[in-house]
């Protein structure tokens, strides 16, 4: 490993730390973690057990998941969770430890890759294509996230680092059977649609007559079979009925054709948009043509690009696309590009012309890195849910000695998508210790109790929100009775540009903020900063443009003496 490795770890941590909330998409598998660690794996009354306390029996999805992911999670954070907790749990950081191993997964296995690059194309190409990794925002920003997509990332960038050439031919060969093992692990056990990517790698290996048929079939069964005796048991047993997750994703997707509920794109889709927004720097693209040009290195490249790029033309066949669903191809055609700016580079002292070709590209790497430094901070305003719920522990840690052991919160829907996770819901409560409560909260806190039901009939029951002490909405007129707003916590709504003397939009009036309540959280940083930055501007601005997204509200009850108690 050479010392600009360290960034493959290093940024993806800087990403985590700037924006540690999550979104809906991500949920059942850090939901799914969370239960593993809270309640554990009950081997009595199994049924009755899970489908009282686990998540997903209430929550299932449009699809049932995949267990495997969150109990290699669980089982490797739960020392990690208890060694920072000191013995009480650490549960208050238990969310960003879960998710930091994740990342530190998919880390490792890009570290691989860069090894094997170095290997295969020389130091210098390592170094480029590290470099042209960690300057793309959307690659560093979603290792740490639970989506089922970067469960499978990590494998399927493991097989293309097994893929790439190497100096002995036995290992070379060894290597080629593990690549289609994890592809297939990748496809049966996380993701059906790797199947494209799968065949496309086999076929192509045996087109270079790098794998011949009945060793690419021996392979392929042998690991569908171990794929099928780790999914199926695991996941049988924790969703209580006999189940391949993945089979049932496929019928509902691609048989069904389901998954275009969820919206339709183009067919180019993938190259016109996603592949350009993932590889964020547009110099990659005449690189990778470069590579491909040049006969000293066109033919080792095209073992790179041609099965990705196989895998994206036929995955845009299915009308739902989404730019996650082709991350997996990042890696290799990240590598062909870095093969173009080593060609360039190694050339610089004998021309002017190359000279200026490699501070081009060195330049275009600072640009792509600053813009997804820039990227970064806006996607970190853009989880309302998780800093409302952030703000409401702070507001509910002071409290008087009379107040009760536990305040019900409920919380809207976009509450829950943009930031509500089960690990948000019970710091003060502290599953992770069973009873044992947090290290890092104050005892005399209430524990916050959360609330998520999302039925109109309920939700149109003066006795429905009488029970709570606090609601966390979008809309504060659906919550019936009589509410004190005691915050406004705002999200990312654009960029605006503002001129010496103009109001920013997100700013209330006095009146506004005594009647609706402070601004806390994020929306109160960027004020902060956006006032700062006035200063020194003579009153111009060019940033985020923060609107109110969710009420923090209190219930306003009638004390014995007729009077309000908030």
């Amino acid at each position: 490993m050479e010392l600009t490795d360290i960034l493959l770890f290093a940024v993806p941590l800087l990403h985590l730390l700037c924006a540690p909330y999550t979104k809906v998409e991500e949920s059942f598998n850090l939901q799914a973690t969370h239960d593993i660690l809270a309640y554990g794996t009950p081997t009595r009354d199994v049924h009755a057990r899970l489908s009282s306390s686990y998540d997903h029996f209430s929550f299932p999805g449009a699809v049932p998941r995949t267990f495997v992911g969150p109990v290699l999670l669980a089982g490797v954070s739960q020392p990690l969770i208890a060694l920072v907790g000191g013995g009480g749990g650490g549960f208050e950081h238990a969310q960003l430890i879960v998710r930091a191993v994740l990342g530190c997964f998919n880390a490792v296995c890009l570290a691989v890759f860069a090894g094997a690059a170095r290997a295969a194309f020389g130091r210098a190409a390592g170094r480029w294509w590290v470099l042209l990794s960690v300057s793309q925002f959307h690659l560093m920003f979603y290792l740490s996230r639970t989506l089922p997509n970067m469960f499978a990332f990590g494998l399927t960038t493991l097989a293309s680092a097994f893929l790439l050439p190497k100096n002995d031919p036995r290992k070379s060969q060894i290597r080629r059977r593990q690549a289609i093992g994890l592809l297939v692990f990748a496809t049966a056990i996380f993701r059906s649609e790797l199947a494209i990517l799968l065949a496309a790698t086999g076929l192509h290996l045996l087109a270079r007559s790098q794998l011949g048929l009945r060793e690419l079939v021996a392979v392929f069964l042998g690991a569908f079979a171990t794929a099928l005796a780790i999914s199926v048991p695991i996941d049988s047993y924790f969703w209580q009925r006999p189940l391949w997750p993945e089979l049932a994703g496929f019928y509902y997707n691609a048989v069904l054709g389901s998954s275009s509920n969820w919206g339709v794109s183009p067919w180019h889709y993938y190259f016109s948009s996603a592949l350009p927004r993932l590889l964020l720097n547009p110099v990659c693209f005449p690189l990778m043509g470069l590579a491909l040009y040049q006969p000293a290195t066109s033919r080792r490249v095209q073992d790179l690009v041609i099965p990705s790029l196989v895998f994206i033309a036929v995955y845009s066949i299915q009308p739902h696309k989404e730019t996650r669903f082709i991350f997996y191809a990042v890696p290799p055609l990240t590598a062909a590009a870095a093969v173009g700016a080593d060609y360039v580079s190694s050339r610089r002292s004998k021309s002017i012309f190359y000279r200026l070709a490699t501070l081009v590209i060195a330049l275009s790497v600072l640009a792509a890195f600053a813009s997804s430094t820039l990227m970064l901070l806006l996607s970190s305003l853009n989880y309302p849910g998780g800093d409302a719920v952030s703000q409401l522990y702070a507001i509910t840690a002071n409290v008087t000695s009379s107040a009760p052991s536990q305040l019900l919160v409920h919380a809207d829907v976009l509450t829950c998508m943009t930031g509500l996770t089960l690990f948000g819901q019970n710091l003060r409560s502290s599953p992770l210790g069973r009873g044992r409560g947090s290290s890092s909260q104050s005892s005399s806190a209430p524990a916050l109790v959360f609330d998520k039901t999302e039925s109109d009939e309920e939700l149109r029951r003066p006795e429905f929100w009488s029970q709570f002490d606090y609601a966390l909405m979008e809309d504060p007129s659906l919550a019936l009775g009589t509410w004190d707003t005691v915050g406004r916590v705002h999200g990312y709504d654009g960029i605006e540009i503002l001129r010496p003397g103009q109001t920013a939009s997100s700013e209330p009036s006095q009146a506004e903020e005594e009647a609706q309540g402070k601004t806390p959280g994020h929306g109160a940083t960027v004020a902060a900063v956006r006032d700062a930055v006035r200063k020194y501007t003579g009153g111009w601005w060019i940033g985020p443009r923060m609107a109110p997204r969710i009420h923090i509200m209190k219930q306003v009850r009638q004390s014995g003496d007729g009077e309000e108690s908030k």
